[in-house]
């Protein structure tokens, strides 16, 4: 990847919310839609928040000097993307049939993973950020662009789907460089963390992860059953994870080599039968989704590919019906 230029794209790619035009009329909604779809908006203001804690975080740690000034214009667009969601849920709560505030599990969850966030390893944060980033816009924001079907949500929606595609092909570009022999050897020259560092890192992390399910459960998956009912684009988005996942460079890493082990794990016919709610709790993520979600072939294809192809084809997967 060019770096200059994804640098010039992102630059010239800023747009300001105050450029829609919110005069229009939104669509007429049943009390139960307009009150699903102010929810939907109203935390997904706070999940661009997380994203933009995890940009701001890798661009404190890169010594990149482009990277930096990359990740500056991310955190930037999620902090947009952040209030045009406030807005848009605003411009939907028409007849304000309740007060609305983000989701109780988000809240929780919001503490422990800031908290998290300081001691992750740089690839920890980058794995979570190209996770969280597959499953909101290949799944979230389109499922629920698609649900709304408004002028005003789709010229919105349009111009967030823009940034967060040079996002995701950052996340692909890092994950590879994470995944690479100079990461591995810039990592061995790294003096070790005391027991009383790793203690407190594993803390964090057991803290936030406890929180992470029901989180995902409430913020995510539930949305998701109305506005994708059958799953297919959160499958899809988490077949992406598992491949990706799977690369490998990828899969030596220590975080990589846990969440595999959970895979395998309730992938275990009498492992899951036993085990199987504690590995989803511990994996922080659905058991269905937790399954293996690709065939042989895909792994196969995956495996030949490259980074930047497969960044390719899942912003490929954003346009799919």
């Amino acid at each position: 990847m060019n770096l200059e230029r994804m640098l010039e794209k992102c630059e010239r790619g800023q747009w300001n919310v105050d450029d829609l035009d919110w005069s229009v009329t939104p669509k007429e909604m049943s009390r139960d839609d307009e009150v699903a779809v102010v929810q939907y908006f109203t935390d997904m203001a706070g999940i661009e928040r997380l994203a933009k804690a995890l940009f701001a975080e890798q661009q404190r740690r890169t010594s990149d000097p482009v990277l930096q000034r990359i990740f500056a214009t991310f955190v930037v667009d999620e902090e947009r993307h952040a209030v045009a969601a406030e807005r848009l849920a605003a411009h939907y709560n028409v007849h304000g049939y309740r007060t609305y505030s983000l989701n109780e599990s988000l809240v929780k969850f919001q503490p422990h993973f800031l908290a998290a966030l300081s001691n992750f390893s740089s690839e920890v944060a980058n794995a979570y950020i190209l996770a969280g980033e597959l499953i909101l816009d290949v799944a979230l924001l389109r499922s629920i662009n698609d649900h709304v079907d408004d002028a005003m949500s789709h010229e919105a929606m349009h111009l967030i789907n823009r940034d967060e595609s040079r996002h995701i092909a950052i996340d692909y570009h890092m994950a590879e460089y994470y995944a690479s022999d100079a990461y591995q050897e810039w990592l061995d020259a790294q003096p070790g963390k005391s027991l009383s560092e790793q203690r407190r890192t594993a803390i964090s992390v057991l803290k936030m992860l406890y929180f992470a399910k029901p989180f995902f459960r409430d913020v995510f998956q539930e949305p998701m059953t109305v506005v994708d009912p059958d799953g297919v684009r959160m499958r899809e988005a988490f077949k992406r994870i598992h491949l990706v996942s799977r690369k490998p460079g990828v899969k030596r890493r220590p975080f990589a080599r846990f969440l595999l082990a959970m895979q395998d794990a309730y992938n275990r016919p009498l492992l899951r039968k036993v085990a199987g709610p504690l590995i989803s709790r511990v994996a922080g993520a659905p058991g269905e989704l937790l399954m293996k979600l690709y065939d042989d072939e895909e792994l196969a294809r995956a495996g030949r590919m490259s980074f930047d192809e497969m960044a390719e084809e899942a912003l490929g997967a954003k346009e799919a019906s």
